[in-house]
């Protein structure tokens, strides 16, 4: 697959759910993740309705995942992106990328203001992350500091400074 590929996504549907169940246990090493998306999706204060968006192929098949939920930065309510799955015979053809972006932008939409991710420094500046320790934002367990990236949708609400507090399946 090219780089350059233009992918279609869309909204998550109920016949989606063992789709992408199948997608995130493909992209990670362990299933870990795909429990933690099933508890999320379980979770009535994480999850946002329309928030978990997939990238299809040409037939209509999700093969790319993203997820946004609710988090608090401090006291103030975010957005915390994770995971982000491909099936592993299409990542580094833009599905993950087309999944991320249809994501913020649906998020921004719903009138969100912040969204942070725990997550490869090299990836997911290309959205607009940066390092979040810039912004005084910081997490109660140790990680590399360029891993934990936060990001403004709307430049009225500049990040808040606090510590992440994540949805309970998280377990952070």
């Amino acid at each position: 697959m090219s780089p350059s590929r233009s992918w279609n996504t869309r909204a998550e549907t109920g016949a989606d759910v063992p789709v992408i169940r199948d997608i995130v246990r493909a992209a990670f090493p362990t299933p870990e993740e795909a429990a933690l998306v099933d508890a999320l999706r379980a979770d009535p204060g994480a999850w946002i309705a329309g928030l978990s968006l997939v990238a299809v192929d040409d037939s209509g098949h999700p093969v790319g995942h993203a997820l946004l939920t609710r988090c608090h930065i401090g006291d103030s309510p975010a957005l915390c992106l994770a995971p982000v799955a491909v099936r592993p015979e299409h990542q580094n053809s833009g599905a993950g990328t087309a999944a991320v972006r249809a994501g913020l932008l649906a998020a921004e939409r719903l009138g969100e203001h912040h969204v942070v991710v725990l997550g490869h420094p090299e990836y997911y500046p290309r959205f607009g992350f940066g390092r979040a320790s810039a912004h005084g934002i910081r997490l109660t367990i140790d990680v590399p500091d360029e891993a934990l990236m936060a990001l403004t949708l709307n430049a009225a609400h500049p990040l808040p400074a606090g510590t992440v507090r994540y949805a309970a399946p998280f377990g952070i």
